[in-house]
């Protein structure tokens, strides 16, 4: 499958388990963290966190288990954890750089509209080097609405000056797919392994579905 390019004007990325392989961090991370408060980690947090912006997952993670800090000093340890990860473990999705240099190669801007927050975008960039490539980030904090609200997108379209109409966007979970497409923009469905179990359900909400960014490389 390939994405005709003539009269494309953005592509905007999803970050953690769009454009980068971190879906398998954050599991990790919060049990680890529960674990060393005693806490027995439960499986149904990180589908009950799906979409939410990086403080509203911490304040969800404050109201469900009985940990002693502040919502704050939460931010602290699990930003010090994450950022390690992300700085030295975190991979490109399977063709993207490639398809991030080719996008340059044609002109085509890209920007990413994400969830996550700006302090751990900068540690996966000096890992990634996406910068390059990268002209616009947003993020849902920063916007003051999460996905499935289109804001993100919407506003990185704004900054890129490109209609939305004329922008793709790549996602890998339900809220986001949403807020894509409630941004009039046309969305693809990226294989993760973490939303393996709903892939179906992307299939159908989406413009198309890859399993790799090397499916897309045929642009000329």
């Amino acid at each position: 499958m390939s994405i005709n390019i003539e009269n494309l004007g953005a592509v905007l990325f999803d970050m953690d388990g769009t454009l980068v392989d971190s879906m398998w961090m954050w599991g990790e991370i919060d049990r680890e963290f529960l674990e060393k408060r005693g806490i027995e980690y439960d499986d149904i947090f990180q589908a009950e966190i799906e979409g939410l912006s990086y403080m509203e997952t911490l304040r969800y993670m404050k109201n469900m288990y009985p940990v002693e800090e502040s919502i704050e000093e939460m931010a602290d340890i699990i930003n010090d954890m994450a950022r390690d990860k992300y700085e030295f473990e975190v991979t490109y999705k399977p063709g993207a750089l490639d398809f991030l240099k080719e996008c340059k190669k044609a002109g085509i801007p890209c920007g990413i509209a994400t969830s996550n927050n700006r302090d751990l975008i900068e540690a996966c960039d000096r890992n990634l080097k996406f910068s390059e490539y990268i002209s616009v980030i947003k993020t849902a904090d920063e916007v003051g609405k999460n996905k499935p609200e289109p804001d993100c997108y919407l506003l990185a379209a704004r900054d890129l000056n490109v209609p939305p109409e004329k922008c793709v966007v790549f996602e890998d979970i339900i809220p986001g797919i949403q807020a894509g497409k409630a941004a009039g923009m046309r969305v693809y469905a990226v294989k993760d392994d973490y939303s393996k179990d709903i892939e179906d359900e992307k299939r159908k909400l989406t413009d198309g579905f890859i399993s790799d960014y090397h499916e897309l490389l045929s642009i000329d």
